[in-house]
């Protein structure tokens, strides 16, 4: 069975960067390649570039491994910049609890902020009612809760919520809530009558429950931050997939980024603009009820070209898979698939596995179960992002508390 890579972020790259200029441009090509039937791969010779990466992790037997974040995958330039984060932010009073949603997330997170994870007693009764204990003091301490609300996500949507309530009766300065993957951003919008607006809905519940502040991860639409009354910090992790793919042999003259709808298009625009500009094709969708979709046409040309489809979000895969069928029929050679919270609702591990995609690029903002693992799966690590992100975050709160 062909091998499966997971490589961790370049060099030259900023995590956090939103410039406009190519990402072949300023880092990109090496001669590692990773994928799948790698002889149909076609390369330009024009466009090899270098990028200070660290070896690979070669994994067989097509099981895909998250990047662990230590002394042995973790970078030189990444090892520096957490040992010179931990030697300047030591005296901060931060803490950085994980809920059991996303653990291991959580522990990566802490690892590249130099933090031990708070100690923190979670546990359900027989009835299934949630109980919270913070085993360590809080009071006067910025606390950052790392839940996302992945299936079942009505009781992470709980535990979070308990657990924000925990960290605020204990006297926590600041509650940041982390939540990677925003599960109820769907239902942001009255499509037809009679409809709720959970977005809104679960935004006041976790306002309530006592939180100064959300951080979270390529909203469904960006309008969701509104509907919370106290700040939200929107992380995009575009970067973390573009990384990838700048390390991958692909001519750029040969890439075409492609919206699996209508709805994705400012998205994928937006990632095409980072790919040398690449041009555009949007896949037309007809929806006929939730989870339920139904491919018509295909605007744009992919014939010849390697497609690489971005969406925030694969559930059922229903629209990226018939995306793809449609590509292939239009004469794409290849088609990827990128997309940042991997919900892998039945069936979608069949339709994705079914060899229409060469390779389906993904992040650990929601864990992704062992029997959910396929040849083409690619498992890309979003912890020193968010990571980052958070230490930017309480500096900035810490400078306004001064001044306030």
């Amino acid at each position: 069975m062909a091998s499966l890579t997971t490589l961790l972020p370049c060099k030259s790259s900023s995590f956090l960067s939103s410039s406009s200029s190519s990402l072949f441009a300023r880092c990109s090509l090496g001669h590692k390649t990773v994928g799948f039937n790698e002889s149909r791969s076609r390369t330009c010779a024009s466009n090899n570039f270098k990028c200070d990466m660290a070896e690979p992790v070669n994994i067989g037997n097509g099981k895909p491994v998250i990047p662990i974040l230590n002394d042995r995958t973790l970078p030189k330039f990444l090892e520096s910049a957490r040992m010179e984060t931990t030697v300047n932010r030591n005296g901060a009073k931060i803490k950085v609890f994980s809920g059991t949603a996303n653990p291991a997330l959580s522990q990566e997170i802490a690892w590249y902020m130099g933090l031990e994870l708070g100690k923190i007693k979670i546990k359900r009764f027989a009835d299934g009612e949630i109980y919270v204990q913070l085993q360590e003091s809080v009071r006067g301490c910025d606390v950052y809760l790392v839940q996302p609300t992945c299936p079942p996500a009505n009781e992470n949507l709980m535990e979070l919520l308990v657990t924000v309530d925990a960290c605020r009766r204990a006297s926590a300065k600041n509650i940041t809530v982390v939540i990677p993957y925003f599960g109820y951003a769907r239902a942001d919008r009255k499509t037809q009558g009679r409809e709720s607006i959970a977005a809104k809905l679960v935004a006041n519940l976790i306002t309530e429950a006592g939180a100064n502040r959300v951080l979270s991860c390529d909203l469904h639409s960006g309008q969701s931050m509104g509907y919370f009354d106290i700040p939200v910090d929107h992380v995009y992790c575009q970067p973390v997939i573009l990384d990838y793919l700048a390390s991958k042999r692909i001519c750029s003259d040969d890439l075409v980024v492609v919206s699996p709808d209508v709805g994705g298009v400012a998205r994928a625009r937006a990632f095409a603009k980072k790919l040398s500009d690449a041009p555009l094709a949007i896949v037309d969708k007809r929806r006929h009820g939730h989870n339920v979709a139904e491919v018509m046409n295909l605007i744009g040309d992919v014939k010849g070209k390697v497609a690489v489809m971005v969406d925030d979000m694969i559930d059922t895969a229903g629209t990226i898979a018939k995306g793809a069928e449609l590509l292939h029929q239009e004469g794409a050679r290849e088609v990827y698939a990128c997309c940042t919270h991997a919900v892998f609702s039945p069936p979608a591990i069949e339709r994705l596995s079914s060899g229409i995609f060469q390779e389906v690029i993904i992040t650990n903002t929601l864990p992704v179960a062992e029997k959910n693992y396929f040849p083409q799966l690619t498992v890309l690590s979003v912890a020193n992002l968010l990571g980052e992100t958070i230490w930017r975050v309480h500096d900035d709160c810490s400078v306004s508390s001064i001044f306030q």
